[in-house]
């Protein structure tokens, strides 16, 4: 398996929408793979391909506290929705960044696993939150983008102020 680079904000790259997967095979779960060690490595619980500069739609994914639930959408929709929730998010692509967004409370989702079965699932909490998290980043939207112009230029600030931190 390869650690990926991930893409930091403002790397425009983040900003592409990405394409579907047309056929599962060995090459994409290879790049399942190796978006699964990536985001355990950088200590993160959802990875979306357009993170590490892939444009598929492929999204990996543990909420478990001892990396024990590991899942993978590809060419995931969301069929439904209800409920709000407002919960702190942060993101690979944003080290050190954390705002409240506001999701749905729970989802339902159709997606291939990594053998291109297609498959349903409901998602409350945690869980739907990182698949909308990550699902947003399949079309170009960032976390910030949820938030209002103040909170995000705070969140870019402190991004710029980390990142200058780490130079010195």
């Amino acid at each position: 398996m390869t650690l990926l680079n991930v893409l930091q904000f403002p790397d425009s790259k983040l900003r592409k929408k990405a394409d579907p997967v047309s056929v599962v095979d060995d090459s994409v779960r290879k790049i399942v793979d190796d978006m699964f060690e990536t985001m355990y490595h950088q200590g993160g619980v959802g990875l979306a391909a357009i993170q590490v500069n892939i444009q598929k739609r492929i999204i990996v994914m543990d909420v478990s506290e001892n990396h024990s639930a590991p899942l993978c959408v590809i060419n995931p929709e969301i069929i439904s929705r209800e409920g709000i929730q407002h919960e702190a998010e942060g993101c690979l692509s944003f080290p050190g960044v954390y705002e409240t967004v506001e999701r749905a409370a729970k989802i339902r989702l159709k997606a291939l696993d990594r053998q291109g079965e297609t498959f349903e699932m409901d998602a409350e909490g945690i869980l739907a939150i990182c698949i909308q998290h990550e699902m947003d980043h399949l079309q170009g939207i960032l976390f910030v983008d949820h938030l209002s112009r103040l909170k995000q230029e705070r969140a870019q600030k402190k991004l710029q102020k980390l990142k200058r931190r780490e130079l010195t």
